[in-house]
């Protein structure tokens, strides 16, 4: 699986990267305020759920930021 992942993450322009990235970071904020209410609540549990869901949006976050720039350096270094 993690070969297709890969594999995914390339097929992708760097347009789409930054787009994914941006998706990602609206669902990583979106769970972490309904972590925060979840938590004001006392429901700690779901609060926790909620602040993983918003730590997985974060890491691929991440790796489509992470792609971009290997591509936009890849594409556009002077060699």
């Amino acid at each position: 699986m993690n070969q297709q992942k890969t594999h995914d993450m390339h097929e992708h322009t760097i347009q789409d990267h930054h787009s994914k990235a941006s998706q990602h970071h609206d669902e990583a904020s979106k769970h972490h305020q309904e972590a925060a209410k979840h938590v004001a609540a006392g429901d700690h549990k779901t609060a926790a759920h909620h602040a993983q869901m918003a730590h997985g949006h974060s890491l691929h976050a991440s790796e489509h930021s992470n792609e971009a720039n290997k591509k936009h350096v890849s594409t556009h270094a002077s060699k």
